[in-house]
Order: structure tokens, then C-alpha cells, then sequence
């Protein structure tokens, strides 16, 4: 090598692992553009196109900013100055770090949308001499809309680079036996703390449209399984049902709604219910203010007597380790 050669880091394995995003701050302008950067998708919102923008430029980021900013002050973490998302994920990374221990393994954390970036993180793994890269999307149920917009935005990274890192993805770890046994504990030990039994076990999974499912999208299939062996493996005399939330625009999305079955169900004599987010790896405005706020408030005022939810995985212990069995199948 001659002697001016400039110093190569070489040899690494970096493992990136990938939530959705979260914006910046509370502010309007801070959520504008984190809104902008998510319904720009095409993976998220497949219609027109140029019909899309125009609606989203002219009428949604002028008025959903205001209404999301106050979701999000409801639940931010003042004293961190973040969202719960990008703390737990931050934590992720740091305690799976921790916990492979190696020298050679260089971990860290990104969003799809808003900061810190796929792009700039694969850069700096890159950089930093990662030869191979292990992916986590931190999404255990494979959609279009989630995991594959990130694989999206993994590969138009690489295109740009000279030097490309070899690439492995995780598409999805719905029933990953430690994912299930995690859920469980989670379950028993929020039921351990409350002092009434739930007549209902409500399992909450974010929602798609129903054109995508029937374009082949094999989201919902995924939800279905982790229930059943979520089911199986709770093993109590407790039953539970799946629906699905946060639902957007005037199309039909996957059913039964979360939002319409917290109505409906104190009329069926389920006035006792508790409420787990599989679908979500960290708590995040999706779990802490559409369902611990807003979807309580709408059981309670339809006649609910007890109402509560699980904690998703964040950063516990069991969760850490469903993280390092899934990443350390890809070492070299």
C-alpha cells in the first residue's frame, strides 16, 4: 500500500435497526414536514399521484399540523425534549449494544421519516467500516406500507454509494417464539398489576386499507397469527380479539375498528377491557394517545367501567433479547 494511501476502516458489521419516525418537536412547522415527508409516500398513500399532492399541499398540511402537534404535546417527553418513539429506539439500540458486546458489531438506530435518517446512518456505518449490514425494521408484521418502504429507502441508499456494504433485511418476526413469550409477559404482568380481571383482551394492530390487503398485501394474515399464538400461548380463560386502528381518510381499512369496538362493546356487556399494541415495538402517540387517551376516553363515556393498556416491548429486557437472537442469525 503506498505510504499517502488514506486509511480504510474495513472488516465491521453494523446492524441498523429502523422505526417509522417521529418529528423533531411539537412545533407546527417541526410536524409539517415530518407530515409531508410520511404522506408523500407512494408505498403509504397509493392513489393518484398528482391529484395526492394537490390535496395534500392545498387542505392536509394546512390543517392536520395544528391537530397532530396537540396528539404529540399530550405525550412528549419534556424532560428528554423527544418522543417516546425516539427514546425507546435510541434505548434499543444502546441495550442491544450492550448486550452483543463485540467490538467488531457496530449498532445503531434509524426512521423512515424525519431524523436521523437511513440514509445518513448507512453512510456512517459504511464509513465506520461496515462491510455488511443487518437491517431491522422494527415492524414484526410485514406490510407494504412499512417494512417495504423501508427496504425502499435502504436501496435507494446504496445506489448512491461507491463502495456498497452487502445488505441482509429482516422482512418480519411475527412469530418469532421469543416475540410471542415477550407479549405474553408483558400481558401477565400488566394483568398482575391491575385489581380487576379484563372480560376482554382487546389486541390493537395499526390498520391499512382494505385495497391493499385485496392487492395482496399480507399484512393482515401476519396480525391474525400473532394473535392466534399470542392466544395459545397466554393460555387463560380470558378471550382475545383483533382490530385494527388509526385509520385514515374516507376508504375502508381493515375491520373491525379499534376505535367503533371501544364504543360498542360496554353495550355487549364487556365493560372490563385491556388493550395490547403488538404491531408497535415502542410506545409512540399511535399507542399512548389514540388509544391510552382518546380510546379511553370513548370506552369509559360509552359505559366501560375498567379500562387500560400494555405497555408495548420499548426497550425491557425481553424485548432486547427477541432483538439479539433475530440479528445475530445474520453475522458473518
Amino acid at each position: 500500500m503506498q505510504s499517502d494511501h488514506p486509511k480504510v476502516k474495513y472488516g465491521k458489521t453494523g446492524v441498523l435497526i429502523i422505526n417509522l419516525g417521529t418529528p423533531d418537536s411539537t412545533s407546527w412547522f417541526d410536524i409539517r414536514k415530518y407530515l409531508k415527508e410520511f404522506l408523500s409516500d407512494r408505498r403509504v398513500i397509493e392513489v393518484n399521484p398528482i391529484i395526492w399532492q394537490i390535496i395534500l399541499n392545498v387542505f392536509i398540511l394546512n390543517l392536520r399540523p395544528s391537530k397532530t402537534a396537540e396528539a404529540y404535546k399530550k405525550i412528549w417527553m419534556k424532560e428528554e425534549n423527544m418522543s417516546p418513539l425516539r427514546y425507546y429506539t435510541l434505548n434499543q439500540s444502546k441495550k442491544l449494544k450492550n448486550k452483543i458486546n463485540d467490538e467488531n458489531i457496530i449498532i445503531d438506530y434509524a426512521m423512515r421519516y424525519g431524523n436521523p435518517s437511513i440514509s445518513r446512518k448507512m453512510y456512517k456505518l459504511q464509513q465506520d467500516g461496515c462491510e455488511n449490514i443487518v437491517i431491522l425494521p422494527l415492524y414484526p408484521q410485514y406490510a407494504a406500507a412499512t417494512t417495504a418502504t423501508v427496504c425502499d429507502e435502504v436501496y435507494r441508499t446504496l445506489m448512491k454509494m461507491r463502495w456498497q456494504p452487502s445488505i441482509q433485511i429482516i422482512p418480519h418476526y411475527e412469530s418469532e417464539p421469543l416475540y410471542i413469550e415477550a407479549l405474553v409477559n408483558s400481558l401477565n404482568k400488566k394483568i398482575s398489576e391491575i385489581k380487576w380481571t379484563p372480560d376482554l383482551i382487546i389486541a390493537s394492530y395499526h390498520g391499512i386499507p382494505k385495497k391493499y390487503f385485496d392487492k395482496g398485501d399480507p399484512y393482515h394474515c401476519y396480525c391474525q397469527k400473532t394473535s392466534r399464538l399470542l392466544e395459545e400461548k397466554f393460555n387463560n380463560k380470558i378471550p382475545i380479539k383483533t382490530t385494527f386502528q388509526s385509520r385514515f381518510g374516507p376508504q375502508e381499512w381493515l375491520q373491525p375498528y379499534t376505535d367503533k369496538t371501544f364504543e360498542n362493546l360496554p353495550k355487549e356487556k364487556k365493560k372490563n377491557i385491556l388493550v395490547i399494541c403488538p404491531g408497535f415495538a415502542s410506545d409512540c402517540v399511535e399507542t399512548l394517545e389514540e388509544i391510552a387517551i382518546q380510546g379511553k376516553e370513548s370506552f369509559l363515556s360509552n359505559g366501560g367501567t375498567n379500562f387500560d393498556i400494555v405497555p408495548c416491548l420499548n426497550d425491557s429486557d425481553d424485548h432486547i433479547n427477541l432483538l439479539k437472537n433475530l440479528v445475530e442469525r445474520y453475522f458473518f
